[in-house]
């Protein structure tokens, strides 16, 4: 299973700033330690032209050039810089690379990526350009080169925060179903329209989570034939996160991964997951969930190529 990395592209934050750049560089060291199966490769760079399959012209000449205004970088809550930038291309470079091997070999990963809150013409909650809309819309055009027939790509949301970004682009596109369980009370406060929302109420525990799951899945399976998935495997639904204000277990959140690897193995669907958001009080909780996230998705690329049930 290849996953692809780019915590090596830092961004420079202020002291005390919440988001947990670290994670993503022990998230690497944790899998090259106990998951050798796992082929850990540099993100590529995605071009402006990538970029361009979702994002206007315009906002991605702001941020490129550093000329975006101060209220849109508040939004995204980040101090704008070229190691910004940059990091933020390589995100959507990894999952852009990650649907490419999936589709080649069943299932592959970004130890970053899940920036759902960044609009076709903004970004907001982290998130500055919207990886994973990026690479269905990249996984759409080439297999229209190469098939010529419309690749259906399922977008399986998972992070604690409704992805509103990728649901208000998605939106009126037959191709593309998204699928977000999310906190109901939780940012963002003021939610799009996903084909399947699934709105959980504070402190919702493991058994009722999974119900909720089970539910949803059963509800995409009915409405959509993906030929590939898009997973946000976010760890911040996870009962010690800062921002998540649910209940979960890291028990329950592997069972919820497994869940998902279980229903793309049984209707034989590729997928690329992401690692979407954590914000743990510790942060090392948060990358073993993560790592739990890989181990999972391990187990499904081994059943994938033994053709196995």
């Amino acid at each position: 299973m290849q996953a692809f990395y780019s915590d090596h592209f830092v961004l420079p934050l202020p002291p005390g700033h919440r988001f947990p750049m670290a994670k993503y560089a022990m998230l690497r060291e944790v899998i090259a330690k106990q998951l050798p199966e796992v082929s850990l490769l540099e993100a590529p760079c995605a071009s402006d032209g990538q970029l361009a399959l979702v994002h206007t012209p315009d906002y991605i000449a702001s941020l490129v050039s550093g000329q975006i205004n101060a209220e849109a970088m508040r939004e995204i809550g980040f101090p704008w810089s070229e190691f910004m930038v940059e990091r933020a291309r390589r995100s959507v470079g990894a999952t852009v690379a990650a649907v490419r091997s999936a589709l080649q070999l069943g299932v592959a990963a970004n130890l970053a990526g899940g920036t759902h809150h960044a609009y076709a013409g903004k970004g907001g909650g982290f998130c500055v350009f919207n990886d994973v809309a990026v690479a269905a819309r990249m996984a759409q055009s080439e297999w229209q080169r190469q098939h010529r027939q419309i690749l259906k790509v399922a977008v399986i949301d998972l992070d604690v925060h409704q992805g509103n970004g990728t649901a208000h682009i998605f939106r009126n596109d037959d191709s593309v179903f998204t699928l977000s369980l999310h906190g109901d009370k939780n940012f963002p406060f003021r939610k799009e329209a996903s084909d399947l929302d699934v709105a959980l109420a504070d402190g919702c525990n493991d058994a009722d989570y999974l119900d909720a799951l089970e539910l949803a899945l059963l509800g995409l399976s009915q409405r959509f034939e993906p030929g590939l998935v898009l997973y946000l495997a976010g760890a911040d639904p996870y009962a010690g996160d800062r921002l998540g204000r649910l209940a979960l277990t890291p028990d329950g959140l592997e069972a919820r991964d497994r869940r998902v690897f279980d229903w793309c193995h049984q209707h034989r669907i590729p997928v690329a997951f992401v690692m979407a958001g954590g914000y743990g009080h510790h942060i090392e909780e948060t990358v073993q969930i993560q790592s739990r996230t890989f181990r999972a998705g391990l187990s499904y690329a081994r059943r994938w190529q033994s053709g196995s049930a």
